[in-house]
């Protein structure tokens, strides 16, 4: 018999669903689509693009999240000022590449997906590197004001953070013809 999930770990698998499900469509398909690119999980091109732009812009996200296993390496174990440049460096400019696909529009999808691109230990450095990529030139003034506006005080101020890894990783699900199963 399989190990079975303790009740808060399905209470926070769920909070998961319900912030996700709180996006919208362009920023869930977005999440879905860097997961498949960031993780290796699927064929990202044949699943994602719909045209020559689309699949442009995959490639570049693919040539881009070459540096997450750089990221991840570097992942520093306190704030040792050393370890810093070499692992925020890459993180800024992975960042500022997907908030400049205008897809992340808050904190909150950032934080989302860079938590599960690189997991849980990453979380103390997610207020800065957000804030570094999202104040940068290359962004519109009004995405830029957006983004920045889109961090609490509370996110950009916190004492702590948890280590819980995610547990709930958003994929494409086929649609079902619901006309065929009426019969």
């Amino acid at each position: 018999m399989g190990a079975r999930a303790k009740p808060a770990e399905g209470a926070m698998t769920l909070a998961e669903m319900k912030e996700f499900a709180g996006f919208s469509a362009a920023t869930q398909r977005y999440v879905r689509r860097s997961l498949d690119i960031g993780l290796d999980r699927d064929d990202a091109m044949a699943r994602w693009s719909r045209d020559v732009v689309e699949a442009a812009s995959i490639r570049a996200q693919a040539h881009v999240y070459e540096r997450l296993h750089e990221v991840r390496a570097l992942m520093p174990d306190d704030s040792d000022f050393d370890s810093i440049e070499p692992f925020m460096s890459p993180l800024v400019a992975i960042a500022a590449f997907d908030l400049s696909q205008g897809r992340l529009t808050s904190f909150s999808s950032f934080r989302f997906l860079y938590e599960r691109l690189i997991g849980a230990e990453v979380r103390p450095w997610l207020p800065s590197a957000f804030c570094a990529a999202a104040a940068l030139p290359h962004l519109h003034p009004d995405l830029r004001r957006k983004l920045l506006q889109s961090i609490s005080e509370a996110a950009a101020t916190a004492s702590g953070w948890s280590n819980r890894q995610p547990s709930f990783y958003p994929a494409w699900v086929e649609k079902v013809d619901t006309a065929s199963l009426s019969h």
